[in-house]
């Protein structure tokens, strides 16, 4: 595909100067990699790094003034990149709308309309499935589970029975929902399963990454808000609730029966107890070790988390404890 930053500017509405409006690019790039014929984004920090590209064109805040390339001046180059990447995205899979013969479809099963079920999948008895749904190749959908309309569950995912999955989500390969908790009791050095008779809900917009399990509660619900994505190999334990638009990254492990307010980031690697409340509108830095609840608004890091600001003050004072060792033994010495 090709166009000029004249059109591009018009579909972000952002603004391009005369002499670079009929400038051409072919397709999408990075910075690192940039050639001719490349349009790409440069945000804080990386404005002079884009300008030494070999981009054709530069996507770039609207307080830049000056800039050696052909740009486009939008308010946040980030998300308008992100609005062209579905303009010159390769053409969409020929996926055939309809009910494989070499797919299992069981008894009472209630089928939406224009759903996609393809080879090898199985929907057993009693699941619903919305309208416009698809579920590729070797999918589970257990029994009395329902898939909400213009959900993708990508191959090898299973959902188990009784979970109920919202409209326009998305799961990744190989990631199971409602899987049992991890409930045991233990007497006499014997640990006995608890059963696990409740489901996992997860609302409308979900995005659930790859290798991600998501335990079913022991009675009740395990529920994944609104709007929240996560990323690929993340545990989240029977009986939590996370809130609305949540983003939570690689290998964090949520604990059993932890609640999560609306709008928090986990970075990689978060891990926390059980039995806890995470406050809304909070972010916490890759490895924070969460131990007890927390406030709304908290920006935290390290194992145990601490606020931000003196985890840094801490980490650099770590830094300078080899020279206060030597110098120590140097005075003594003396």
């Amino acid at each position: 595909m090709e166009k000029n930053l004249k059109e591009i500017a018009r579909l972000l509405n952002g603004s391009v100067s005369t002499a670079d409006a009929e400038v051409k690019v072919k397709n999408l790039g990075n910075i690192s990699n940039a050639v001719e014929g490349d349009l790409i984004f440069a945000v804080d920090g990386h404005i002079e790094e884009a300008a030494r590209s070999k981009a054709s064109a530069v996507l770039i805040p609207l307080e830049v003034k000056e800039f050696p390339l052909p740009s486009i001046r939008v308010n946040d180059p980030r998300a308008a990149f992100a609005r062209l990447l579905e303009t010159f995205a390769k053409p969409k899979l020929n996926i055939k709308v309809g009910i494989s013969d070499r797919a299992y479809v069981g008894k009472g099963v209630e089928l939406g309309r224009d759903v996609t079920i393809m080879p090898f999948a199985v929907v057993d008895d009693f699941a619903r499935i919305g309208d416009g749904a698809i579920i590729y190749p070797h999918v589970y959908i257990g029994q009395h589970t329902t898939i909400g309309a213009n959900t993708i569950i990508y191959s090898s995912v299973t959902v188990r029975e009784y979970c109920e999955i919202g409209a326009r989500c998305v799961i990744h390969s190989s990631a199971v929902i409602g899987a049992d908790g991890f409930g045991f009791t233990t007497k006499d050095g014997v640990h006995t399963k608890v059963p696990q008779v409740g489901n996992v809900v997860v609302e409308d917009d979900v995005e659930i990454g790859a290798h991600v399990g998501i335990d079913r509660a022991a009675m009740g619900s395990t529920v994944i808000g609104h709007g929240t994505k996560i990323d690929n190999l993340v545990h989240i334990g029977h009986n939590c609730r996370i809130g609305a638009n949540c983003l939570i990254v690689a290998q964090t492990g949520i604990s059993g029966s932890t609640t999560v307010g609306d709008n928090v980031t986990f970075g990689g690697q978060v891990g926390t107890v059980g039995h806890i409340t995470i406050g809304g509108n909070s972010v916490y830095a890759a490895r924070s070790g969460i131990h007890k609840n927390m406030p709304e608004g908290f920006f935290g890091a390290g194992f145990p988390v601490q606020p931000h600001t003196e985890w840094l003050r801490m980490t650099a004072s770590l830094k300078k404890v080899p020279e206060l060792i030597k110098a120590d033994r140097q005075s003594k010495e003396t």
